[in-house]
Parts: structure tokens; sequence; C-alpha cells
């Protein structure tokens, strides 16, 4: 069932990670019914936030994309998301055999995706991108996202929590390179010419 998992990871983490494992995910379908919708969440909520919203740094001026410039860094940050995930999955993967966790590729992918859920529904926030608001309310999202990622981990690699505490915290700092990376390459991209176009 599509996004049938998410109530159950906000409101009762661990029977549902288990559930998750019980049904062996493949890629495609994990990208299908729950990667592919709720990645969206993000990029179209910012989208409208920074064409039809917009915001204000320090002057009362309010700062706007054109619908251009907004379509183009929505779209890159919808692949951005459906990449990372999956590289996640894969470095998980890897980094699986180092703590004895030798499950499927699948399995691994599912976990990167489901931990992300949380951050998925957040994106919400950007329809109103006021930054001080969106970090006042990020900071605890980003708190139980990495609870699901230590509630998880064991759970989907079949290893003792001891063990899955370590492997968790290795795929934390992951996925804090992964997103250094993503934002090294924006600011690359924006350098080159590929940056925001502000209306008026």
């Amino acid at each position: 069932m599509v996004l049938s998992h998410v109530w159950g990871l906000l409101a009762y983490p661990e029977k549902e990670w288990k559930t998750i494992r019980k049904e062996s995910c493949t890629i495609g379908k994990c990208y299908c019914t729950h990667v592919l919708l709720l990645a969206a969440i993000p990029p179209i909520a910012g989208y409208i936030g920074t064409t039809q919203v917009g915001w204000q740094v320090v002057s009362r001026e309010v700062h706007k994309l054109t619908p251009e410039s907004g379509l183009w860094i929505a779209g890159l940050s919808y692949l951005t998301i459906l990449v990372a995930v999956f590289t996640i999955g894969k470095l998980i993967h890897w980094m699986g055999q180092t703590y004895g966790a030798k499950q499927p590729l699948s399995q691994c992918i599912a976990l990167a995706a489901y931990t992300a859920t949380p951050l998925y529904l957040s994106g919400i926030m950007l329809l109103y991108p006021l930054l001080w608001l969106n970090l006042l309310l990020g900071l605890p999202v980003l708190a139980y996202t990495v609870y699901l990622l230590y509630t998880g981990v064991p759970i989907m690699m079949g290893i003792p929590r001891e063990r899955g505490f370590l492997f968790s915290t290795a795929v934390l700092a992951v996925g804090l390179v992964t997103l250094v990376a993503v934002l090294a390459a924006t600011v690359i991209l924006w350098d080159i010419g590929a940056g925001p176009v502000f209306a008026g």
C-alpha cells in the first residue's frame, strides 16, 4: 500500500521497522510506494515558497525567484534526494560487512528511504521560507530522524543493539558527508551560472 508506513514510523517506530523488514521490499517498490511521493514534498513546497511567498533577509524587501529558476532548482533538488537515498543505501550495504550485517541492497535502501520520512514531511515548512522558523521546527525533526536511524539499523540489519549503535553512528557520519558534498556541488553550480534568478 502506498505510504503505508508513514504513520507507524512516527507513532510506534520499533514495531513499524519490524513490519518493514518482514516485507522485504524491492528497490523499485520502495521508491514507487514511498520515496518518489514523499521526496516531492520539499521541492514542491520550496518552489511555491520561493516563487510565490518569498523571503526577507535583513531589510523589509521580499525576495522571490522567477518561476523558471524555481522550477530548475526544485527539479535538481528532487533528483538530488532520489540519488542521495540510493547512495546512502549503497553505502549502508557496503559498511554492513564490517558490522556483520549481510543484508540485500534492497533492505539497505529501504532503511535509508524510511529513515528520511520525517525530513520529507518537514519539507512542507518551505511553503513559508522564514529561516529562523524553519530552523526552529527543523531541529526536532532532525533529532527524530536520527532516533529513527538508531532504532531501525539493528532491526533492519539483523544485528545486536550494541553493534547497531556503532553502525548507526557510522551511517550518520556518511549522511553528514553526503550533505556536505551536496552543498559543495550546489556552490559550484551557482558559481558557474546555474544559480537562482531573482524576480523583479
